[in-house]
Parts: structure tokens; sequence; C-alpha cells
């Protein structure tokens, strides 16, 4: 009965997810982008730089997924997710739905904004990998490298969710089987419930060989994916299967981009 209950929501999500799409495709052209905030340590926004006068001479290119982002958002770049003090820059407040791309560790304060937010009706999608597998310009233990391993294990928790790590797993980039498009990874995480959950408040569902969770968050909801392999860089039908990868994850977690 459980196998049987887990296929249908896999079944009813992705039905779900295909009127998302096809809802902005139908819409797209005629609205306003939704404010997308973008955390991470990824080149995504900018190029990798050496310093501040590289990044902003425009010295690297971001790569693919910023324009494949900007098609359907406005990028609003984070710092931070802390409240920001009275005259900063704009903060969770202003947005209704958030990328995480292998965050940096958050801070105490980070965790709480973030619950607090998602609670309130926000939707996140969370990419956490175990393993970072994309090249870098810059060494280990450089700050500017992206993070190498994800450390959101309080926010998972708080969630009601635990991300575990095989390092025997086959290396290699290998490509997951979702019900409307492949997903392709490499040495990536599992996402598993801790003892005690789902609860009334947090009820996840986990699917794609534990790749993947949706979890309902108070009003909200969050999106997590155990792995950042979709971010790296591509051409021709590589990249292609990562732009339409990265295209349903978005509209699986974000909808039409309005808080529901």
């Amino acid at each position: 009965m459980r196998l049987i209950r887990s296929r249908l929501a896999i079944l009813i999500a992705a039905g779900v997810i295909a009127i998302a799409l096809l809802g902005w495709a139908l819409a797209g052209a005629g609205r306003p982008k939704p404010v997308l905030g973008l955390f991470t340590t990824l080149p995504i926004y900018w190029a990798e730089a050496a310093d501040m006068s590289e990044m902003i001479s425009g010295g690297g290119h971001p790569g693919w997924v910023r324009g494949a982002l900007e098609k359907r958002f406005e990028l609003l770049p984070l710092d931070t997710l802390a409240p920001p003090e009275r005259g900063a820059a704009r903060d969770l407040g202003d947005i209704d739905i958030l990328l995480l791309a292998q965050p940096r560790a958050l801070s105490p304060q980070e965790n709480v904004a973030l619950d607090e937010w998602v609670r309130a009706g926000g939707h996140v999608l969370v990419f956490a990998d175990p393993m970072l597998t994309a090249h870098s310009r810059f060494a280990i233990g450089d700050r500017r490298r992206p993070q190498d391993v994800a450390l959101l294990s309080p926010i998972l928790a708080r969630w009601g969710l635990e991300m575990r790590f095989d390092p025997e797993q086959e290396g290699g980039e290998r490509l997951i089987t979702t019900d409307l498009a492949p997903l392709p990874v490499h040495l990536a995480g599992t996402l598993h419930p801790i003892d005690g959950y789902p609860t009334r408040t947090e009820n996840c569902w986990i699917a794609y060989d534990r790749l993947f969770a949706q979890c309902a968050i108070g009003d909200g909801e969050a999106t997590i994916v155990a792995d950042a392999a979709v971010f790296e860089e591509a051409e021709g039908e590589r990249r292609k299967m990562r732009a339409d990868a990265l295209e349903w994850l978005t509209a699986s977690a974000f909808g039409d981009g309005t808080r529901r």
C-alpha cells in the first residue's frame, strides 16, 4: 500500500509540474517576471573572479545557468538570509521564491530567518551537494572556491530530513529517471526522514532514488535536491539536458512564481 501511495504521489506531482510548465509557456511573455532570490557559492550570477576588479571588468563569463534562469525570473543575488539592519539591502521579506544552490553554511540567525520565511508561505528550492564535482579555478581552502560539501544539516533537520552520502557509490556522472526529464547527478546524496517525522506541519514525499524531496512546511514549501551537478558547464545535448532538468525543478518548486 505504501508503494502504491508513493507512486500515486509522484504521478500527481508530475501532473502539477507539467501544468506549471504549460502555464509558464502560455503566460510568461505577458506578465512581469517573478523575482527569484539567489543565494549560492556557485558561479551562477557572476563568473569566478580573483578579485572585485576582475568581477567588475567582466573578465569571466558566468556560464549558461544565469541565462536559463533569467528567461523565467528576475534574479536577486543575496549575500545573507539574516534580517538586514535598517537601511540595508533587500532581504527575504522582498521575495516569495528563493534558490539556494550549494550555499555556504548558514548562521544560526539565517537558519531561523529561512525557516520562518518558508513557514510564512515562501517557496525555496535547495541544491545541497555532499561532494561537489564542478571544476573550480581556485584550490581547496580558498574562500573564493564554491562550497565543496553542503553544510545544511540544521535547516534540513528542522524540516524533518537528513542527507546521507555513500562514499562507496560508483563514480562518474549518471542520469536519474524522473517523470519529466532525466536529472544528471555525480556523487549525489540521498534524503531520508528523521525519526518522528513527518509531523502535521512537515509533510514530505521523497522520490527519484531519494535524490529529491518536497516538503510542506507551514504555509510554504521546500524542495530539496541532494546534488548540484545540474549546474555544471556542458555543451550541446548535455547542456540541453541540464537546462530541461533545471526548468522542471524550478517549475516544481515555484509553480507560477508567486506565493500560494
